[in-house]
Order: structure tokens, then C-alpha cells, then sequence
């Protein structure tokens, strides 16, 4: 596995491995044994960079994770994410970035992921009620007291970036990014360039989309996020199934398949971009991995670049009370 460089030094392989799917959002799936034995593969195949958060699930994820990479400690990189609030019953209930929750965040998730220290600790939203200036604060102070070893951003907008960065160094921006949702490289990509900031794509295949195994007749079982996003309409895939077509195209060509041209294109987009693809199936990880081999050169760029910009993407990636809280 090739390594990349997020931030100004935090190594960890060209391609990660997002957990959150282990535990929610895409319907039943696996047992708590399965999903281990995925994770240790993950890193036998030379993955060392595992995405969790403690709202997914919530809690759950994080204490699979722990105890799967446990046997790892101090050779894979675990990034988890803060920046919610929960009832008297665990249950979802709004943002929160204040210090104290960010504090109590950390000592909280060092216990489940079983590790002496964060190695990328995020917000996981921007919270408009408190200033990032004190969210980067805070990170920094558990930066210099060793329970975090790098602060990173989710779904940030540029300016907050900028801001956070001037307090405590961010090392990445974790967006979603992939080739029907590009909104980042209108500023978010120029401002981690600009700062020498890694970026890490979440659902860099579209929520399974991009794989070319969704048609406008896939049924979703219940629970399964899909079900509540526009653009999983049965109208909006049968739209966009036109981009699926065009990395068909490409992945016959390469000998390859839709996802792995999907994840290559994003690793030629920067050197700093590492994406997480989510999986709860070993023959999918095997797929995902290979895609750090497949080599686009600038014509099968030039190639998907000019096929996109006559593909109108159909369907909005979040429904409105989610989108709102991204961009901040």
C-alpha cells in the first residue's frame, strides 16, 4: 500500500477505511465478530488509517474499532470526531463544541478506542454557537497535554478554516468529495493547499452509487440511510446513472472496475487527498485497495472531465436539515 502525507506529518495509507457503516446508516449488516475480522484484514492488506466518530452509533463504533485495532496500537492511525450532544439516554440531541464537552469528548474516546492518544481528533460540525477559535483552543490544549496528536475539521467552509488554523494547526479536512460532489474545490480544496492541509473524501463513492452495483430499481432495506436522501430518488438514479455509464467506460478500458476508477480519480486530483471508503464486505475492501494501483493518466482525466461537464447531476446529497449543517 502506498502511503500519503496529511498535514505536515501525519502518514497513513493512499487509501483508509471509514467504520461508521459497521454501526449505522446502511441497514443490518454483519455481527460484532465480522466486523472485526474486517477491520484486522483492513490492516493486513496494509490499511492504516481506520475513520470513526462517537455519534456513530453512537458510542458502538468507536468501541468496535477499539477493540479490533487494539492489537495494532502504534502502527495504524485512528481519527475519531467530537462536536455533538447527547440526552440522559444516549440519544442524539443537537451540536456542541464547548471546551468542556470537548474535554470530556476525548478522555471518553481514549477509553473506548482503547489508545493513549487521539492521532486525529475532528469537529465533527462546525457549531455556530461557539467561536472555532475556541474549539482550536481547546484541541490545542489536549494536544500539549498528549491525549491528541492532531486536530482536524469536518465539512467546514473555508473562512472557518483559515480561522481555526491560525489557533492550533489543522492537519486535515474531512469532506464529502467524490465525482458527484465536487462543491469543495470551489474554496475547500484551495484553502488546504494554500495551508498545506491534508483532505480526507467521505462516501468517496457516493454511498455505494459509484460502485455501479444501484439502479433506479434497488429496493433499500429499512434503516438504510439511502432511503431519506434526495438523490437516492428512484427519478434522480435513473438521472445519474449516466455517470455510473461513464466509469464503466473508463474501468473497461483500465481493466478495472466503476468504484476503483471513482478512488483513483480522487487520489490524482492531490497528493495530500487520501479517501475512506466505507465497507462491510471483505471482497469490497480488496476492491477498494487496489484502486491505489490503477493509473489515470492525464488523457482518461481529460476524458472524465469533459464527460462530466455534460452530466447534470440530479438530487440534493443531504435532505435540507442535514445540509444545513455543512458550509459553516
Amino acid at each position: 500500500m502506498q502511503h500519503r502525507t496529511l498535514g505536515t506529518g501525519l502518514t497513513v495509507s493512499a487509501i483508509g477505511l471509514g467504520a461508521m457503516g459497521m454501526s449505522q446508516s446502511y441497514g443490518p449488516g454483519p455481527d460484532r465478530d465480522a466486523n472485526i475480522a474486517l477491520l484486522r484484514a483492513a490492516v493486513e492488506r496494509g490499511v492504516t488509517f481506520f475513520d470513526t466518530a462517537e455519534v456513530y452509533g453512537p458510542f458502538v463504533n468507536e468501541e468496535l474499532v477499539g477493540e479490533a485495532l487494539e492489537p495494532f496500537r502504534g502502527e495504524v492511525v485512528i481519527a475519531t470526531k467530537f462536536g455533538f450532544a447527547f440526552d440522559a439516554d444516549g440519544r442524539q440531541a443537537g451540536l456542541s463544541s464547548r471546551p468542556d464537552n470537548i474535554r470530556r469528548v476525548a478522555d471518553a474516546s481514549l477509553r473506548r478506542l482503547r489508545v493513549e492518544a487521539i492521532d486525529l481528533f475532528y469537529q465533527h460540525r462546525v457549531d455556530p454557537d461557539v467561536p472555532i477559535e475556541d474549539v482550536a483552543g481547546a484541541v490545542k490544549e489536549l494536544i500539549e497535554a498528549g491525549k491528541v496528536r492532531h486536530f482536524g475539521l469536518s465539512e467546514a467552509a473555508a473562512g472557518t478554516i483559515r480561522r481555526a488554523h491560525a489557533v492550533q494547526p489543522v492537519t486535515a479536512v474531512q469532506n464529502e468529495y467524490s465525482l458527484w460532489w465536487r462543491r469543495p474545490e470551489a474554496e475547500v480544496i484551495p484553502a488546504c493547499a494554500e495551508l498545506g492541509i491534508g483532505l480526507v473524501p467521505y462516501s468517496p463513492l457516493g454511498k455505494g452509487f459509484l460502485t455501479g452495483t444501484i439502479t433506479k430499481d434497488t429496493e433499500f432495506t429499512a434503516g438504510d440511510i439511502r432511503t431519506s436522501i434526495p438523490r437516492f430518488d428512484a427519478e434522480a438514479r435513473d438521472a445519474n446513472q449516466a455517470l455510473v455509464d461513464l466509469l464503466g467506460t473508463v474501468a473497461q478500458r483500465k481493466d478495472a472496475t466503476p468504484a476503483q476508477i471513482a478512488l483513483a480519480w480522487l487520489l490524482a486530483r492531490q497528493p495530500w487527498i487520501v479517501p475512506i471508503p466505507g465497507t462491510r464486505r471483505l471482497e469490497r475492501l480488496d476492491e477498494n485497495i487496489a484502486a491505489a494501483d490503477v493509473d489515470l493518466t492525464a488523457e482518461d482525466l481529460r476524458e472524465i472531465e469533459d464527460a462530466l461537464a455534460e452530466i447534470d447531476i440530479q438530487g440534493e446529497r443531504y435532505p435540507e436539515h442535514l445540509e444545513r449543517l455543512t458550509n459553516r
